[in-house]
């Protein structure tokens, strides 16, 4: 064999064992409870300063079972990723900044009357909380940093 097979071949079991971990991992978190992913939401884009949506010629909103709408957000694009399916069909992870999220698109979801949707799964909605308790555990968050 050719060194270079050699090498190819390992990169390709390296590459595929890398794909199999984060995989799992991300099955893992998908897996959480509604509460445990907003938990991780707000750890993660408190020190990443990146929320992701979906987006296409629009960001990507939901409903609640009584209409309101709702404003879809992960902590990373991956995770959003896996819910551009169905009446996301065709949305991109899209990400804006953590300070955008609290000086600009926090208070319009407030003034609209729309919920933040946070970390939903193809199998779950996440939890919708309300603005302010989204901002208070942001804060929170950030100041543990």
């Amino acid at each position: 064999m050719w060194p270079i097979t050699d090498a190819v071949d390992t990169l390709s079991e390296q590459t595929l064992t890398a794909i199999k971990q984060g995989a799992q991992q991300l099955a893992d978190v998908v897996t959480l409870s509604a509460q445990q992913r907003y938990a991780r939401f707000v750890q993660q884009v408190a020190d990443t300063g990146d929320v992701w949506g979906l987006y296409r010629d629009g960001w990507a909103l939901a409903k609640t079972d009584d209409g309101t709408l709702v404003f879809a957000m992960w902590p990373a694009s991956e995770f959003a990723d896996l819910c551009a399916e169905f009446e996301w069909d065709g949305y991109e992870p899209l990400s804006f900044p953590l300070d955008d999220l609290m000086a600009d698109l926090l208070p319009q979801l407030e003034e609209d009357g729309v919920l933040p949707g946070i970390f939903y799964t193809p199998g779950d909605r996440g939890l919708t909380p309300t603005v302010y308790m989204l901002r208070v555990d942001l804060e929170r968050a950030l100041k543990k940093r």
